[in-house]
C-alpha cells in the first residue's frame, strides 16, 4: 500500500472516529436507568466497517466510541473500546456493496453482541447480576435502531456507489 493511500485511510479513519463520537456522545442522546445510554453512533461503525480495511475500522471504533464515553460517562469507556473493536470483526469491507450479505449478518450478530457484552460489563461495573437485564435491553433498542438507520444509508451509499468512487480518489 503507498503513502497516499495509507495517509488517506487514515483520514478517513479519524474523520469516522470523530463523527461516531459526535453522533455516539451528543445527537439523540438518551440515558438509560444503568448509567449508559441510548444512541445511534453505532451506525457509523457499522459503515466505517464496511468502507474502511479492518484495522483502520477498529481504530475507528475504538477511539471514537471511547472517546464518547470519556466525554459523557468514563466508567464505560473501556468496555466500550473492547466491545466496538469487536463489533467491526462481524463486518467485512472486501465486498463491492455496503449491503453485502455478510454485513447485513453483521448488524444481526452486533445486535446480540453488543447488549449482551454491555450487560456482563454492568454486571461488573455495578458489582451484580441485576444489572445485566437493563443494559442488555437499553443496548439492544439501540442495536436496532442502529441497524434500521444502517440499512437506509447503506442503500442509499449504494446507490451512489460510494465504495467505487472512494477507491478511485
Amino acid at each position: 500500500m503507498n503513502d497516499r493511500r495509507k495517509l488517506r485511510l487514515l483520514v478517513l479513519s479519524a474523520l469516522f472516529a470523530a463523527a461516531i463520537a459526535v453522533m455516539t456522545a451528543y445527537l439523540l442522546h438518551i440515558p438509560i436507568p444503568t448509567g449508559g445510554y441510548i444512541h445511534l453512533g453505532d451506525t457509523l461503525l457499522y459503515l466505517a466497517a464496511c468502507l474502511l480495511p479492518t484495522p483502520y475500522a477498529v481504530g475507528a471504533a475504538a477511539v471514537g466510541g471511547g472517546l464518547a464515553d470519556l466525554l459523557t460517562a468514563p466508567v464505560w469507556a473501556l468496555p466500550t473500546v473492547l466491545i466496538k473493536a469487536l463489533i467491526v470483526l462481524l463486518f467485512t469491507s472486501k465486498h463491492t456493496k455496503i449491503l453485502a450479505p455478510r454485513n447485513i449478518a453483521a448488524v444481526f450478530g452486533a445486535a446480540l453482541l453488543s447488549p449482551a457484552a454491555y450487560g456482563l460489563a454492568a454486571c461488573l461495573l455495578m458489582g451484580g447480576v441485576y444489572a445485566f437485564l437493563p443494559q442488555f435491553l437499553g443496548t439492544l433498542i439501540q442495536g436496532v435502531g442502529s441497524g434500521v438507520l444502517f440499512g437506509v444509508l447503506a442503500l442509499a451509499l449504494d446507490r451512489a456507489d460510494i465504495k467505487a468512487r472512494l477507491s478511485a480518489v
